[in-house]
């Protein structure tokens, strides 16, 4: 369900796998972060394998890899796609950027399309 509020929410998810040790590495950081957008935007973290249903025809190549979006469901816009060095200030650098503007000029159809069941199903 679309949010009927004036300022949509913002979505911070990380795109990763168990399997990956990087990304085990980089869920206490994301986790971390978290706390310093603390009403600001919602953190979720995505096993791409447990939710391999609602993955479509989006491929994750790079670990971890990171969605910034504003918004739910078909209202949903995409403001940062794609893998990030596991750094705490580069993590904090995209979503303060991300929080107010796209840090993208182009944004593939299945990436939209990954963002709208993601936010709908709000994991």
């Amino acid at each position: 369900m679309p949010s009927l509020s004036a300022n949509p929410p913002v979505w911070v998810l990380c795109l990763c796998a168990d399997w990956c040790g990087t990304c085990r590495d980089y869920r206490a950081l994301f986790h971390s972060v978290q706390a310093d957008f603390a009403g600001q935007a919602d953190f979720v973290w995505v096993d791409i394998e447990e939710l391999a249903e609602l993955m479509g025809g989006v491929d994750v190549e790079d670990f971890p890899t990171l969605l910034i979006a504003k918004g739910e469901g078909p209202d949903v816009e995409v403001r940062f796609w794609g893998p990030v060095l596991p750094h705490r200030q580069t993590l904090h650098q995209l979503i303060q950027h991300g929080l107010t503007a796209s840090l993208l000029s182009h944004v593939d159809n299945n990436v939209v399309d990954l963002a709208q069941r993601l936010t709908q199903r709000q994991v």
